[in-house]
């Protein structure tokens, strides 16, 4: 099995790399035009930021047990000069030095602490009545553990030891639960009856994210979050949610309760706590939640100081704009005016009545916005395209910085909406069964009347500033061509350019990955995030046989009929797999009456297998699986499903 997150590869190019650009004039007077319109020395974010500091790791350097590095700010110095350079966006470097401000920083006083910049997630440690309350334990492990020592070290050292009474995972993603381990023990929550608690829905979601498309989504995700790019001011600065991605073990413990779809009130250590349930919005299992005593709001991931992404430039399901602002209103109505602090599992906290209800209402408006301004075009006859060039900005974005387009843009989410309404076809039958890049670029390059003239063509485009344009044009040479040296570095500066204006970390690191990538200057490593056993192990068995099935070779296969049964003698489950016509439907809980071949195993063996611990063929030698039945037959199968190659090319044919 694939890692669900981020696996750092790259491909090696067959030439010497070619030397980065520098930022064009057309790109410096863009970076002048955004720095003259947006109120960049706006204090009201950095002191925000830096309010109730209490401490910081050293250098911001994390280690494993075994001295690799997890976590590392020391490359990230450059951004401590105020000024941008002209390689990046002025109002993301205003960003990403915001995020780059790291340490324990006290919230409420004696009641609310938060960890920040350790991860590209944030962790909150709650005072209850007789212990810690510890909402979304960050990605890893270790950045987890060292995370909570800096509180241990800083806040305990004074007030006295308490023990952790409840971790509170506030939705399905794992940059907000993978490194509970690095806080408690399975035995610790059992012993001491630690509470577990998280939104209805969230193991299922939590354990298979991202499992049935994992390999092409991380892929995407190394361009997404710049892991294949070196940190610098041409290179990898932020990702606008927050700074990278922590390179630890991602862990994993099944909740001991969860809230319900309408929400409401719990006592956890005796402080009361009020849900709003908000599964749908950034998450498909997510809630929002108020702490009276300490007119506290944690928005989760609903609401943070950037514009977030509908549909991830990684891929994802498209999520709900119009649910997603109904929600925050809905925390509005009830909160508003109420809460003297909003903090989230991203970014800083805003405090203050006012500034939470402007929060939340700026919030609200712009994800309403997205969503019904792509209709109002849309019912006009605008296509995706169409819809989303005609929309350069929301009213409210000049006047908001969390607003603004860090993460997720206006464009790209507006491009989301219309495709959760409409799918990926714009109505023109010319673009209905269009033919593929690898077949319809070197017929456009012979209309062109040849390389060299379409080569010039993009080289004019990028003298001019173009840079869309030359982008259109060149990657058609270079799908025509892979091999051409000239069109690739052309192609790669303008992604440079396109890079270096963009606000969007994420669009800034895929512009600068992909540039790395044609020039063979993507950083290589076999490093990143491992899922631990208990992650691994809560995968359900189900979606463990249905990522299998995606794996089914239907051209080599199609011919292959049969039925073979799996038996899981310790997780007491039992699978058939119906093989025919080219496909393989697995049955849960479905005992064939006469299969092909039947294969006992334990899921514990299984486990071993996604986590890379054993391989089929040893454990068959080792009698770990036992085949009874037609032997050659399941073989025949078995190898009909080859492992997935993360480094499949993408920006290149």
């Amino acid at each position: 099995m694939h890692r669900l997150t981020t696996v750092l590869l790259a491909t090696c190019l067959p030439f010497a790399a070619l030397a980065q650009d520098p930022a064009s004039e057309a790109t410096r007077a863009a970076q002048a035009e955004i720095a003259k319109r947006l109120p960049l020395d706006d204090p009201r974010d950095e002191a925000n930021v830096l309010r109730g500091k209490l401490a910081e790791i050293p250098g911001g350097v994390i280690l494993d047990r075994n001295g690799k590095t997890v976590w590392d700010r020391r490359p990230y110095a450059f951004l401590d000069a105020k000024a941008a350079p002209d390689t990046v966006n002025p109002s993301l470097w205003r960003q990403a030095r915001l995020n780059a401000v790291h340490g324990l920083f006290e919230v409420v006083p004696g009641k609310i602490w938060q960890v920040r910049g350790y991860d590209i997630s944030v962790m909150t440690i709650i005072r209850g009545k007789t212990g810690w309350i510890v909402v979304d334990p960050l990605l890893s492990e270790e950045a987890a553990a060292a995370s909570w020592k800096l509180f241990a070290d800083t806040v305990e050292a004074k007030s006295g030891k308490l023990p952790v009474k409840a971790v509170i995972f506030s939705h399905s993603h794992s940059d907000h639960f993978g490194g509970v381990g690095g806080i408690v023990t399975p035995e610790q929550v059992a012993k001491e009856k630690i509470r577990i608690i998280a939104p209805h829905g969230f193991s299922e979601e939590a354990t298979s994210e991202n499992v049935l498309a994992g390999t092409a989504m991380g892929r995407r995700a190394l361009y997404m979050f710049g892991s294949i790019l070196p940190p610098g001011p041409a290179g990898q600065v932020d990702t606008g949610l927050g700074p990278k991605l922590s390179s630890g073990t991602i862990g994993y413990m099944e909740p001991t309760e969860t809230v319900g779809e309408k929400g409401g009130t719990l006592t956890i250590d005796g402080l009361a706590f009020d849900f709003l349930d908000a599964g749908g919005t950034e998450a498909p299992s997510e809630f929002v939640f108020y702490i009276p005593a300490y007119k506290a709001l944690h928005t989760t991931e609903v609401v943070t100081h950037t514009l977030h992404n509908v549909l991830t430039l990684r891929g994802a399901q498209v999520r709900d704009a119009l649910h997603w602002s109904q929600v925050i209103d809905a925390t509005l109505l009830k909160w508003g005016g109420k809460a003297e602090v909003a903090m989230a599992s991203h970014h800083w906290p805003t405090w203050g009545t006012g500034e939470v209800s402007a929060l939340l209402t700026s919030q609200r408006d712009i994800y309403r916005y997205v969503h019904d301004r792509t209709l109002f075009l849309a019912n006009k006859g605008a296509t995706l395209h169409e819809l989303a060039d005609a929309t350069s900005e929301a009213p409210g974005q000049g006047q908001d910085f969390g607003a603004r387009g860090y993460y997720g843009t206006v464009n790209h989410d507006m491009k989301a909406v219309y495709q959760r309404y409409f799918g990926w076809w714009d109505g023109n039958p010319a673009n209905f069964n269009p033919l593929p890049p690898e077949q319809s670029a070197p017929r456009y390059v012979a209309l062109a009347g040849g390389a060299d003239k379409l080569l010039a063509a993009g080289k004019a485009a990028i003298a001019a500033g173009d840079y869309r344009w030359a982008a259109e044009l060149l990657n058609r040479l270079v799908f025509a061509e892979p091999a051409n040296k000239e069109a690739r570095a052309a192609l790669a500066s303008a992604y440079d350019q396109m890079g270096y204006q963009a606000e969007s970390g994420a669009w800034r690191n895929y512009y600068l990955a992909a540039a790395a990538t044609l020039r063979g200057t993507a950083v290589e490593s076999l490093s990143g995030n491992g899922q631990s056993r208990s992650f691994v192990s809560a995968i359900p068995t189900r979606v463990f046989f249905d990522a299998l099935a995606t794996r089914f070779d239907a051209a080599k296969g199609a011919a292959l009929k049969g039925t073979f049964q799996f038996v899981l003698p310790d997780s007491k489950e039992t699978v058939a797999i119906v093989v025919g016509g080219g496909v393989e439907v697995p049955r849960y809980g479905v005992t064939d009456a006469a299969p092909t071949a039947t294969v006992t195993l334990d899921r514990k063996t299984l486990d071993d297998v996604m986590l890379g611990q054993a391989a089929f063929p040893a454990l068959m030698q080792s009698g770990a699986i036992r085949i009874e039945g037609d032997r050659m037959a399941f073989l025949s199968w078995f190898a009909l499903h080859p492992p997935q190659d993360p480094r499949f090319n993408v920006v290149v044919p």
